[in-house]
């Protein structure tokens, strides 16, 4: 007598990653710009943008009504028609826009990171974090180098593959120094300098080389507590928040417009060292946000403040 054995159905597994085609993103362009305020600015750039065959993915706006100025961030890509290269793009909006409203403007291309310099001392809390984001890809920047005038992070920079740079201050040559970190900045073609803190002040001629690119980190929630062991003052004061400050360097020291800040509520069962352990965690957080909102573009100054548009 015959017999059947019925076939087991065929089971598909997945033995490797989808054959299928990659979505090709176009590229991306950010166009920054700031203007006294007045009528037609968003559809000015708006128009502007259409007419030269872009689709704007991204816009953020704000008027000031004290400073009375405008701040936008368009970010936008070819549509499919094709697009004029920045330079073009620049040169037409200069004639059709930029002028018409006074406007500082510029044009950035998303694929290029950000360029930095890390700057340290002796505590690396910061720099660990930035480099961990950095290669992780969660922070959009290039660290290019670290330099410091101390040797203590030189292993952590080198293990991840970074150049570490050791300048150190001699016979309290601080201005020869900072002519060294200068010419580093401009070697590595740098476009931020990032003071993960960095245990020294720069003097006011690196100052004024540095405006607008250079962010110190305070371990502060600014105004307060100044100058050394800010945490110790904010103990004997018995404060109920602390708190950490992201903003550009300037002449005045501690006094730069601030980019970001965080703070935590604290409380009189914690040491001075508890309060430096939270207020380590405080200033990544606070530093880390300060650089990528730069880096992406997002950071207008505004007189003795900023506008950061997310």
């Amino acid at each position: 007598m015959a017999t059947t054995t019925a076939e087991a159905p065929a089971i598909r597994t997945q033995t490797g990653p989808s054959t299928a085609p990659a979505v090709t993103q176009p590229p991306l362009y950010i166009l920054t710009t700031s203007c006294p305020d007045t009528t037609g600015v968003v559809a000015a750039i708006a128009g502007f943008l259409a007419e030269h065959n872009a689709t704007i993915t991204e816009a953020q706006h704000h008027n000031d009504p004290h400073t009375r100025t405008s701040f936008m961030r368009t970010v936008f890509h070819d549509n499919g028609k094709g697009l004029s290269g920045v330079e073009a793009l620049d040169r037409a909006f200069a004639a059709q826009v930029g002028q018409r409203f006074k406007m500082h403007w510029r044009f950035h291309e998303v694929q290029h990171r950000c360029r930095a310099l890390i700057a340290v001392s002796r505590q690396g809390h910061c720099l660990n974090s930035i480099l961990h984001r950095w290669s992780t890809g969660t922070l959009p920047v290039e660290v290019v180098a670290v330099v410091s005038n101390h040797q203590d992070m030189r292993s952590l920079a080198e293990w991840h593959g970074v150049p570490y740079h050791y300048v150190p201050i001699i016979d309290g040559r601080k201005a020869e120094q900072e002519r060294r970190i200068i010419e580093l900045f401009e070697k590595v073609e740098a476009e931020l300098l990032v003071l993960a803190r960095y245990m020294q002040i720069l003097t006011p001629e690196a100052c004024r080389y540095f405006e607008g690119r250079a962010i110190n980190i305070h371990h502060s929630f600014l105004p307060g507590f100044k100058g050394a062991k800010a945490y110790h003052q904010a103990y004997e004061r018995g404060v109920k928040l602390i708190g950490a400050t992201a903003h550009y360097v300037t002449t005045d020291l501690d006094e730069g417009p601030i980019i970001e800040q965080e703070v935590e509520r604290v409380d009189h069962t914690q040491s001075a060292e508890d309060l430096t352990v939270v207020g380590s965690e405080l200033e990544t957080v606070a530093l880390n946000r300060a650089i990528k909102w730069h880096a992406e573009r997002r950071v207008f100054r505004n007189g003795r403040k900023t506008v950061v548009l997310k």
